[in-house]
């Protein structure tokens, strides 16, 4: 990728270079970082010593904001002393502006009744001519409009530059598209943000060449800045860099419709290589999520089996056996315990899907109390078939919407997931047996057929593509900051 400067005869270096990656949490991003001794001005590494390695994810960078780890040798053990820190920071521009305005006593262009004012927002291009950014929507027949307050990116508006300058022309609307000007005036957002809510800020709007024509012009009416705020539109990687931790539950059907797991045909048979498609879900989902948890310890729960010793029908129960701690240790963990518990149940059925995403659910109504950005649940139910419970389902899922926790349902085998299609609220707003609409959508739906034949990176992508803009929306819609 880049290499930094070298720091002359010094054991502890701070290097200044920066290095710019684009990050994408649904990808694991593997990254090495290799340190040399510099021994010649060669530009071939051979040539130089080498003092060590160290490899990780960048989410595991990011999750942490900052790592200290051991350097290393080609063949894993310690590089000696060494240390490396690697901290990560996020460069986009992510300020919005929110600016209120209005007018007074502007010109009067139509002649039988007052004008049509509106807007327009222009920062200047590269090529120097003027670029239009924003519109304002129309106030119909009034000469001292109010127009709706607006939010735009602080880049959009002034490339980022508090200080540029940007022009703000007013028009009188005409349908026919002939709209005629009233005035303009030029400022910068550090001028538009000396108005305050007692104070707002007044600047004349100018007609150039009525000003030219009369001798005793003195403007085309007053453009008022009612108030404008910067603000910073929080991204996901801020809520993550801020120490919010991804708390990551699988959910497994055990149902009778899988097939017997000591057959061929069965979803649930390992096959020689190790794999099914349940492990393949596991393992393409929780690579990702495991980077954001730091402990590392998930839940991982079955449903509609028969338990020894009594061989009762449960809908959540650990896979490990231990129902006072059912988590695993790392993805590996879940598919240890996965593989061990088959041999000891009996699948059975129904399909009941509530009683796994109450049980998350009641853990995410916890992480509430908090009032920071901590916590966010994500529940990975893998499935073959037909819900039994869907009312109840649609009931639990409407009411998850409000807490910090998203669904993701992989279809295994060949089944109609029509019902899970329409859990996954992307078409049209999920509602309740009572009628109670879902306040964001939350569930993700993948069938894994789509993805038998691809890199098992595809499949990660798909279901985790949603994840950082639900876990966004929820902590804005709560007005918590990361």
């Amino acid at each position: 990728l880049d290499r930094t400067e070298t720091a002359v005869n010094n054991l502890n270096p701070a290097f200044a270079k920066k290095f710019i990656i684009d990050y994408h949490f649904e990808e694991v991003q593997k990254l090495k970082f290799a340190l040399f001794d510099q021994d010649k001005s060669s530009t071939q590494l051979y040539e130089h010593d080498f003092l060590g390695e160290f490899s990780c994810t960048l989410g595991t960078i990011v999750s942490s904001k900052k790592i200290t780890r051991t350097l290393l040798l080609g063949n894993g053990k310690p590089a000696g002393k060494g240390m490396i820190t690697i901290a990560a920071q996020e460069l986009s521009d992510n300020r919005v502006i929110t600016l209120s305005m209005a007018g007074r006593k502007l010109d009067k262009k139509d002649l039988f009744g007052k004008s049509d004012p509106f807007l327009e927002f222009h920062k200047p291009g590269d090529d120097g001519k003027w670029m239009l950014v924003h519109r304002t929507e129309v106030i119909k027949y009034t000469l001292d409009p109010v127009w709706k307050p607006f939010t735009v990116p602080l880049v959009s508006l002034c490339d980022g530059d508090m200080e540029k300058l940007i022009k703000v022309v007013c028009y009188d609307y005409d349908s026919d598209g002939g709209h005629d000007f009233i005035g303009e005036f030029q400022t910068s957002v550090a001028r538009l943000c000396e108005a305050q809510d007692a104070s707002p800020l007044e600047l004349e709007c100018i007609n150039p060449k009525k000003q030219k024509k009369k001798k005793n012009y003195k403007n085309s009416g007053i453009i008022i800045v009612k108030s404008c705020k910067v603000s910073i539109d929080f991204s996901f990687l801020d809520y993550i860099l801020g120490g919010c931790q991804l708390m990551f539950t699988v959910g497994i059907d055990f149902t009778a419709s899988n097939g017997n797991p000591q057959e061929p045909s069965s979803l649930h048979y390992i096959n020689p290589l190790g794999t099914n498609e349940y492990l393949s879900a596991i393992w393409a989902v929780g690579q990702i999520i495991q980077d954001y948890d730091s402990d590392k310890m998930f839940p991982a729960l079955g449903f509609g089996a028969q338990l020894p010793p009594d061989w009762k029908v449960s809908h959540e129960f650990a896979i490990n056996f231990n129902p006072r701690n059912p988590f695993c240790s790392g993805v590996e963990g879940i598919v240890q315990a996965y593989s061990a518990c088959l041999p000891h149940i009996r699948f059975y059925g129904p399909t009941n899907f509530s009683p796994i995403i109450n049980h998350v659910a009641r853990f995410a109504a916890q992480a509430t109390q908090q009032e920071t950005a901590s916590q966010y649940f994500i529940l990975l139910i893998i499935t073959d078939g037909v819900i039994s419970d869907m009312d109840e389902t649609r009931h639990a899922v409407v009411q998850a919407s409000k807490l910090p926790m998203s669904i993701i349902i992989v279809g295994v085998g060949n089944a109609d997931f029509a019902a899970m299609e329409f859990l996954d609220g992307d078409s049209r707003v999920l509602h309740s047996y009572t009628g109670e609409e879902a306040v964001r959508d939350i569930v993700q739906f993948v069938p894994f057929r789509n993805f038998r034949n691809v890199p098992k990176e595809t499949l990660a992508k798909a279901v985790l593509a949603e994840l950082p803009q639900q876990v966004v929306q929820y902590f804005k819609h709560q007005n918590l900051p990361p």
